[in-house]
């Protein structure tokens, strides 16, 4: 059976000490958010996730979401797990006071995602979704759309859902085809049908909110004519209660790879009584609002379920014997050695260790600029934040999500054949990760946002907003107790920037060249930001080496200096390598 500790140490350490908490409460409305109050909100969440999310992940798995005539059932004691959820304020967490919300700082509300992301990652997609839905609303809506569903989408009463996806378009919202009819009341009629949407029915909340992009009779076509409404499952009465059943119906689940215990729906909207968010045919920018929100969650699902994984080879790894170590007996009292004492057990455990505590740094330096985003009234700091948020979002994204699902993987190596049946709970990990590389924009569609957009953004500016403080840094440490850290972090960075002029310089001649050149890119740029990561947290570290867990830390820093981070020059070459052998390959040879 797996097992799962939130790794309160460590967040505590990316949230006191390499962000410094005590800014947080120093920006508007976070007066109340001490280092104090943010550790026993870490350590209430890791209690619930741990005693009972955790418990329900893999019976829910097992069990599984039902359907029938319409009607979706959830697994056992997921309903009580959300209304124990509800009651703790968690669906709250995140939102405006205004609306019941408890205001928390997202680099706070970040580290309870990744919890529940670890210990049930399929529960978590139903809250997860809420809060998407809250902030569109939120941003974008009407006072009264604001006032008749924010209160009930922030208590957790009504949950929430993104209905973007087709039978024939994903990515391409430009071809959908639902329809939107104004209606004499100022609402609208829509039909059409939406497959692939994330908690579109279940048991667990009294109503179910769904913000649906539709097309009104003389849109323009492409994406320029795509606006967003507010539809919701039960149309709601005067008084603010769920009255009478609208035109929205669950017609089937899919039955899926893994995540088995998210309801994944298909749902047909039959004249639907709908009010649009925002303007006409701006439904897109209200869209990206939500979307942008979840690419970051996503990213978070694949550092928790890494997280969890990994433990759990740990864990395995200290208890199996097998052979002897190369060097001779470590355990001559025992029949054999554990595994761990082996040095390719030892190269995977420390490279899902690395990887993870690294994306766990990462994310704490977007969620700490989202929040000087939301909070500041400094003009040029909220651009700052702003510019460097939407650059980093495709990354943490493709990055944490490829990289959780590698871990997963490795996790189970560790396992060898014990690790691919169901008893050990790897082969659900990863499972369960997969997906996570697909939804909200594909890794491929990531790497395409970030080479093809972000960096040409602004002639650059975006971009210099990574590159500063890296360069910075390094100028200003670059002494001999950090030389191990910034020797291999500005190689890598020089990597970085020659990978951009070629991909800048040949993207303009060629757009197929941006095509070839951008996941591998991406990864590239991923590697460089968790090495600016580590040679940060190295210099932390350096001073308390005495102590078991800052030793660790630089040991792991070590490893990813020396072993991972050189990955860079390899993935330079397949940048500079070009479209041509792609492209010129015979389509009928495939």
């Amino acid at each position: 059976m797996p097992a799962y500790k939130a790794p309160l140490r460590d967040m505590r350490f990316v949230l006191h000490e390499l962000y410094d908490s005590k800014t947080i409460a120093e920006l508007p409305g976070c007066a109340d958010f001490t280092p104090e109050l943010l550790d026993s909100v870490l350590d209430e969440a890791a209690k619930f996730t741990e005693e009972v999310l955790f418990p329900l992940n893999q019976s829910g798995d097992l069990e599984g979401c039902t359907y029938e005539n319409g009607v979706v059932r959830t697994p056992t004691g997921f309903k009580a797990a959300f209304d124990g959820f509800r009651a703790g304020g968690w669906t709250a967490m995140a939102s405006a006071p205004e609306f019941g919300g408890q205001d928390m700082p997202i680099a706070a509300s970040l580290l309870v995602e990744e919890m529940m992301c670890a210990s049930n990652m399929a529960f978590g997609l139903y809250p997860g979704l809420t809060h998407g839905a809250y902030l569109a609303l939120y941003h974008h809506g009407s006072a009264a759309l604001k006032q008749t569903y924010l209160p009930k989408l922030v208590s957790g009463e009504w949950t929430g859902t993104m209905c973007l996806t087709e039978p024939h378009c994903g990515t391409d919202l430009g071809m959908l085809r639902t329809k939107a009819v104004p209606q004499p009341d100022g609402s609208y009629s829509l039909t059409g049908n939406k497959i692939f949407i994330s908690a579109g029915e279940h048991d667990l909340a009294g109503n179910i909110i769904h913000l649906v992009l539709a097309r009104l009779p003389d849109a323009p076509k492409g994406v320029k004519g795509i606006s967003l409404f507010v539809v919701p499952k039960f149309l709601v009465n005067a008084d603010g209660t769920a009255g009478a059943r609208n035109g929205v119906t669950c017609t089937a689940i899919e039955h899926k790879m893994g995540i088995k215990a998210s309801a994944t729906c298909a749902i047909s909207f039959d004249a639907a009584q709908g009010w649009m968010v925002d303007a006409p045919n701006k439904g897109l920018r209200a869209m990206f609002t939500m979307m942008n929100t979840e690419r970051l969650s996503v990213g978070i699902q694949g550092l928790g379920v890494a997280e969890v994984a990994y433990q759990n080879a740990v864990a395995y790894t200290r208890e199996r014997i097998q052979g002897r170590a190369l060097t001779g007996a470590k355990y001559p009292d025992k029949q054999a050695d554990p595994i761990l004492v082996h040095p390719d057990v030892r190269r995977m455990l420390l490279t899902m260790r690395a990887y993870i505590e690294g994306c766990r740094a990462l994310s704490g330096w977007v969620a700490r600029e989202i929040d000087v985003l939301h909070r500041t009234t400094e003009l040029e700091k909220k651009t700052m934040a702003d510019d460097l948020t939407a650059l980093l979002t495709p990354v943490v994204k493709a990055l944490f999500t490829d990289l959780g699902f590698e871990i997963a993987s490795m996790a189970m190596q560790c396992y060898g054949g014990h690790g691919y049946i169901r008893d050990h709970g790897m082969e659900q990990y990863v499972r369960d990760a997969r997906i996570s590389m697909l939804y909200e924009g594909t890794n491929g569609v990531q790497a395409l946002d970030l080479v093809g957009r972000k960096l040409p953004q602004e002639s650059g500016r975006l971009l210099t907003r990574f590159l500063d403080p890296v360069l910075e840094f390094i100028e200003a440490n670059n002494d001999a107790s950090m030389a191990p850290f910034i020797a291999p972090l500005a190689v890598a960075l020089e990597h970085l920037q020659v990978a951009t002029g070629h991909v800048m310089e040949a993207g303009m001649r060629n757009p197929d060249e941006v095509g070839a050149a951008s996941v591998d890119y991406l990864r590239l740029f991923g590697l460089v930001a968790l090495g600016f990561m580590w040679a940060r947290m190295a210099l932390i570290a350096l001073p308390k080496a005495d102590e078991p867990f800052y030793r660790a830390k630089l040991g792991t820093a070590k490893f990813y200096m020396t072993r991972l981070l050189p990955q860079t020059a390899a993935l330079l070459s397949a940048v500079q390598a070009g479209a041509e052998v792609m492209m010129e390959f015979e389509d009928a040879a495939f």
